[in-house]
């Protein structure tokens, strides 16, 4: 349909305004007196030029491709947030983008003057998060642990978040006095009985923010290396289906929580499914697409930050 020689000329003088504004440079002023129209009608020719896509922009940047990946990662899976970073070239398994996108989330939550309950995994990307968080005095907010941080061998996990933020904010924090797996699943039912631990639990059930690592489950996993699992309690998970785990959760290709071995005697805060509070996954490298891409599918996690690379490979499978 031809457009009415009214709307015709309309279109031509936003498209000669929006020109003079985007590509030559000019002010609403100085386009108003070329155009012998008021500044306001400047300005109106110009949103018209938006409106009718007259002009467009092509950001020739790489993180133009990352925000694309983001938005189709979002879409995809229903996210309530999702960042993708650049990948470095010459450390693609680097966790610094992420950890940096994952610092600057916790500190704009922690920065609000509405007390807030951040509960944290643990792991290499939420540790370097918890690195990169400035100094804040935040003493009305609370921080508490969804991990229980001991070893078989009855050390603490180097990877530990909570104790490290804590110091960083200023913030109350709860960490998880227990073993990440207990001898039997009766064991772990009165363990997780005593108050002081219900009370940490019953915190962690009321986080604004969840941020935890995703790890894969497979003779590199991190839960295997810690030492937090045997040899033989990890394949005997990979025979269950384990693709991957959260806070120690393992869970299948579906997403779905895997009923027995290790996850009976787990003392960990099973993740909310589907996610309820805002929980963002940080994970990055091709060994964990499968876990990433299982967590997603499964909504046990509602929030995604991960790299470019990583991205591109979720959306291929």
């Amino acid at each position: 349909m031809v457009a009415p020689d009214g709307e015709k000329s309309r279109l031509d003088e936003a498209a000669r305004a929006g020109w003079l504004y985007f590509i030559a440079g000019h002010t609403q002023d100085e386009i108003a007196k070329m155009l012998q129209v008021s500044r306001a009608s400047a300005q109106r020719l110009v949103s018209l030029c938006l409106a009718e896509r007259l002009i467009t922009f092509r950001l020739e940047h790489p993180i133009a491709a990352c925000m694309q990946l983001a938005a189709w990662l979002k879409d995809l899976f229903h996210l309530a947030y999702c960042e993708v970073v650049p990948t470095d070239p010459a450390a693609p398994l680097s966790s610094a983008g992420i950890a940096e996108r994952a610092a600057n989330i916790l500190e704009s939550t922690l920065r609000t003057e509405k007390p807030t309950i951040v509960a944290l995994g643990t792991g290499r990307a939420v540790r370097a998060a918890v690195e990169r968080v400035s100094p804040i005095d935040c003493p009305n907010h609370q921080i508490v642990s969804l991990v229980g941080n001991i070893s078989a061998d009855g050390s603490a996990s180097f990877f530990d978040t909570v104790g490290r933020l804590a110091d960083r904010t200023k913030a109350r924090h709860y960490p998880m006095p227990l073993p990440f797996l207990m001898s039997s699943e009766r064991e772990r039912e009165q363990m997780l009985r005593i108050d002081p631990i219900a009370r940490v639990r019953a915190v962690a059930a009321k986080a604004d923010l969840r941020l935890v690592g995703i790890g894969q489950m497979d003779q590199r996993a991190q839960v295997l290396i810690d030492g937090f699992v045997s040899r033989e309690e990890l394949l005997e998970m990979m025979r269950l289906g384990a693709v991957g785990e959260v806070t120690g959760w393992a869970f299948d290709a579906q997403g779905r929580i895997i009923k027995g071995g290790t996850n009976a005697r787990l003392t960990s805060i099973p993740p909310r499914v589907p996610a309820e509070a805002l929980t963002i996954g940080a994970a990055v490298g091709p060994a964990k697409v499968s876990a990433i891409r299982a967590a997603l599918k499964g909504r046990l996690i509602n929030g995604l930050i991960t790299d470019e690379a990583t991205a591109r490979t979720i959306l291929k499978q």
